[in-house]
């Protein structure tokens, strides 16, 4: 399987992710299960934003509130590995729900796609660029 996105927005995560070099980024991405069509920084509220992240609670209530009322639905979510790889940590399986959700893991200049695909677990997704 695959996720599509377009690189003016894939070059917009990637450099979010370059300028935060010492605290991981994150925010949510919108769209449908195949493409990711916007996403939105949220801050991370995180004890430790060095190692961790954590989407603000009121940003994610926020946006699942306007895609309720018509808006584009969450479909994931992104971070930054400051100082790894983008592939997920143990931190992140654990937090894999298995509810099929797309994880953009961003590291080392480059962008990795996942998907949830059970508790604990994830599958990668090849990255469709389209211009």
């Amino acid at each position: 399987m695959s996720v599509t996105i377009s690189s003016e927005l894939l070059q917009q995560l990637v450099a979010e992710a370059a300028e935060s070099p010492d605290a991981e980024v994150c925010g949510l991405l919108f769209g449908t299960t195949l493409r990711i069509e916007a996403a939105e920084a949220c801050a991370n509220v995180a004890a430790n934003t060095a190692r961790a992240f954590e989407i603000d609670p009121a940003a994610l209530f926020a946006a699942h509130r306007r895609a309720r009322g018509g808006g584009l639905a969450v479909i994931g979510h992104y971070h930054s590995h400051p100082s790894g790889l983008p592939v997920p940590s143990p931190r992140d399986a654990a937090q894999a729900m298995g509810d099929g959700a797309v994880w953009v893991i961003l590291g080392g200049g480059v962008a990795r796609a996942w998907r949830s695909a059970e508790v604990g677990a994830f599958v990668e997704e090849a990255i469709e660029v389209v211009e």
